[in-house]
C-alpha cells in the first residue's frame, strides 16, 4: 500500500522529490489486526465554501505531514494494588474481553514503579509490532492524537518520542503516563492510537508511505542492534556504531501480486 500525498514544490537536486519510508510489521502473527498508518486526511468534510477549514492550505498541509497509526484491539483497563501493595493492571471486561486474559499480559505491561517520572503517575505500555525504515537520514516522531476527538479523554498522556528511522529501525509501542489511575483506559479498535511524523532535510520535503519487505538483511540488521536499552542507558550513543554495521540499502518496497 503506498500514501502519496504532495503539497510541497522543493527545488531541483538528488533528493527534491519525496523520501520514501518504509513500514512493516516485525511479525506476520495476527498481521490481520494491524492496519496500515494512514495520513491524516480528514474526508467527508465541508469544502462547498471557498472559506472552508477544509480547503485551507495550511490545514491541509500540516494534515498531511501526519500518519496515524490504529489501535487494534479493544481494551477496558483499571488500575489497582494486592493486599501487599503491589501495583496491577485490572481488566474490567473480565470474560467479556475480546482479548484472553492470558494474551492481555503479552500486549499490556504495567511498568515497575520505581521507573515511573511521578510517583502518583503509573506507567503503561503496550507492545507493537509497527516498525518504519529508510535508506536516508529520516526522524521520526511519535505523538498523541490532538486532532481527534474523545467524548470521554484518556485519563493521561502518552509518550512522545523522537529518533532516526533510518538508523535505529525498531518496534513502535503505546507508552502512557497514567495521570489519574482511579480513572479507566479504555482503547477501542480502529480508533487513532498515536501519530508519527517524518523529517528529512528540514520541514518542506514530502514524504511518502510504502508498506517494506521484511528482507534478510532487515531482519540481520535489526537483531544486531535488538535489545540494547537492557544493557545501556543512552542508547543515542550506539547511532554511530550502528550506522557502521548498517547495509546501504534496507528499504524493499513490498510488491502485491
Amino acid at each position: 500500500m503506498e500514501i502519496n500525498v504532495t503539497f510541497d514544490r522543493p527545488e531541483e537536486g538528488p533528493r527534491s522529490g519525496p523520501v520514501t519510508v518504509g513500514w512493516f510489521l516485525t511479525s506476520d502473527k495476527g498481521a490481520v489486526l494491524y492496519d496500515p498508518p494512514e495520513r491524516l486526511i480528514f474526508r467527508q468534510t465541508n469544502k462547498a465554501h471557498s472559506k472552508s477549514a477544509s480547503r485551507c492550505p495550511a490545514v491541509i498541509q500540516m494534515e498531511s505531514r501526519y500518519f496515524v497509526v490504529k489501535c487494534p484491539f479493544d481494551l477496558h483497563i483499571g488500575f489497582g494494588r494486592d493486599d501487599k501493595g503491589k501495583p496491577h493492571l485490572v481488566n474490567r471486561l473480565g470474560a467479556a474481553s475480546p482479548v484472553r486474559g492470558n494474551k492481555l499480559n503479552e500486549l499490556l505491561t504495567l511498568v515497575s514503579e520505581a521507573e515511573w517520572r511521578y510517583p502518583d503517575r503509573p506507567t503503561v505500555q503496550m507492545s507493537l509490532p509497527y516498525c518504519f525504515i529508510a535508506d536516508e537520514l529520516v526522524y521520526i516522531s511519535q505523538i498523541g492524537t490532538f486532532a481527534h476527538y474523545r467524548p470521554n479523554p484518556l485519563p493521561g498522556t502518552i509518550f512522545g518520542g523522537r529518533f532516526p528511522l533510518n538508523a535505529w529501525p525498531r518496534p513502535l509501542m503505546w507508552a502512557f503516563e497514567w495521570h489519574e489511575p482511579e480513572k479507566d483506559i479504555i482503547l477501542r479498535r480502529g480508533e487513532p492510537l498515536f501519530y508519527c511524523q517524518f523529517e528529512a532535510e528540514g520541514p518542506d520535503r514530502p514524504v511518502q508511505v510504502v508498506e517494506a519487505e521484511r528482507t534478510p538483511e532487515l531482519a540481520k540488521y535489526m537483531e544486531q542492534i535488538g535489545g540494547v536499552v537492557n544493557y545501556v542507558n543512552q542508547t543515542f550513543g550506539l547511532f554511530k556504531a550502528a550506522e557502521a554495521l548498517r547495509p546501504a540499502k534496507l528499504l524493499t518496497p513490498k510488491v502485491r501480486e
